[in-house]
């Protein structure tokens, strides 16, 4: 016999627990099923900020918040002014989770553990008397007289409404039931990831952290923030916010592709040749290592020295124009070649999925399936690192889950 509810939502991840307990406390006389095919729930919440969970961003203009969703941005302002970061400090703060602010703006909770979230999802799924069934894999959904039939192993469903928010799924093996209700999928690639750099002299800097510019020289695209030199490539927030801004585009490029890193972006050229060339008259016997403008870590400026062709225990006043004028190419444009890439620690993020064009962004409802709606990843949405995808999943599953 079918089973019957009154909302289905596909996937057990941050948006749809999220949609679940939104569609629940509003709805406490129907029947809330969400189906998640792997064995755990909320497992991306369960490893998010090395396990603290960044929640979300202290970005609370909607207009600014949008610059941070490489796709998606502009669709999301009217859904931001609805539930934004400032709602949902509101939210966890009403169901007994304080948040905090770190200096670069990510917002975690108090105890500093992801569990804390997935403890106050779980009490709320109980509370509403949710009913969640894992490791349970949805082959078909088709429409029926009443709304939809959904197919679950042995499984029948009979829901008027479904909510699809299974995440991103690396092989798209999901997006064939969603193509065959008639969306288009805009083809997924990955972003927010690392470049590996093989070989390169740079790996002698591992551990090394410091704010840099870069630039992707093929396209033009930019960005700032605290570089990390790791044992394979280079990381941070400048090389991950690249990444999601450039993903089809290094696609393109098979991840084979040059960038040019400014380890003194606050510093003019023509401001740092000034220095370097006074640097010259200063008195005593100043050696090339003391004559770096202040901030640059010392392992750095041995490298760059190196790299230069300058012996960093020469006189400085004895280095030619041509050296400094070498030394100021590499400190503005140092250029590396990456090869290949690796994923974030463990949060998998793509570009892609359900076109926004077919889906009313107000409500996250289908424009051609009437009763279907979308919430996270599974919509061609992301953005960069620091708590805006979340971001994103709670406000597209609180706006799927305020069904009438």
């Amino acid at each position: 016999m079918p089973i019957a509810t009154d909302l289905l939502i596909v996937g057990g991840g941050a948006a749809g627990i999220f949609a679940a307990i939104r569609y629940a406390s509003g709805h406490p006389e129907h029947k809330v099923l969400v189906l998640e095919k792997s064995p755990h729930l909320l497992s991306k919440v369960k490893v998010s900020g090395g396990g603290r969970c960044n929640v979300t961003h202290a970005c609370f203009e909607p207009e600014e918040l949008i610059t941070h969703y490489p796709r998606g941005g502009r669709e999301l302002l009217g859904a931001f002014h609805r539930f934004q970061p400032a709602n949902t400090v509101s939210w966890f703060k009403d169901h007994g989770v304080n948040l905090k602010t770190e200096a670069d703006g990510r917002m975690f909770p108090v105890s500093d553990r992801s569990q804390t979230i997935i403890d106050c999802f779980l009490k709320e799924v109980k509370k509403h008397n949710i009913t969640i069934e894992v490791k349970t894999t949805v082959t078909s959904i088709t429409q029926a007289a009443a709304g939809f039939e959904i197919r679950a192993g042995e499984k029948t469903i009979l829901s008027p409404k479904v909510i699809l928010a299974m995440g991103g799924s690396p092989k798209g093996e999901a997006y064939d039931m969603i193509r065959q209700l008639g969306h288009t999928i805009v083809p997924t690639v990955p972003s927010l990831f690392t470049f590996n750099l093989p070989g390169s002299d740079l790996l002698s800097l591992q551990g090394l952290v410091t704010p840099v510019t870069l630039t992707l020289p093929g396209n033009g695209l930019t960005s700032s923030g605290p570089l990390l030199v790791t044992h394979w490539g280079v990381s941070g927030p400048a090389v991950l916010k690249l990444s999601a801004w450039a993903a089809r585009w290094l696609n393109e490029q098979n991840y084979h592709f040059k960038f040019l890193v400014d380890w003194l972006p606050d510093t003019s050229e023509e401001m740092l040749t000034g220095h370097l060339m006074k640097s010259k008259d200063m008195p005593g016997a100043v050696t090339a290592s003391k004559v770096f403008p202040p901030g640059l870590p010392k392992r750095l400026q041995a490298y760059l020295l190196d790299k230069s062709g300058i012996d960093a225990n020469r006189r400085w006043a004895e280095i030619g124009k041509k050296q400094v004028r070498e030394l100021v190419r590499i400190l503005k444009h140092d250029e590396y070649e990456a090869s290949g890439k690796t994923t974030f620690k463990e949060e998998f993020v793509q570009c892609g999925g359900v076109t926004l064009k077919e889906v009313d962004m107000t409500t996250m409802e289908s424009k051609l399936v009437p009763g279907l709606y979308f919430a996270g990843e599974v919509l061609d949405i992301d953005g960069v690192t620091g708590g805006f995808n979340f971001q994103a999943a709670w406000t597209t599953g609180f706006l799927a889950g305020s069904i009438g």
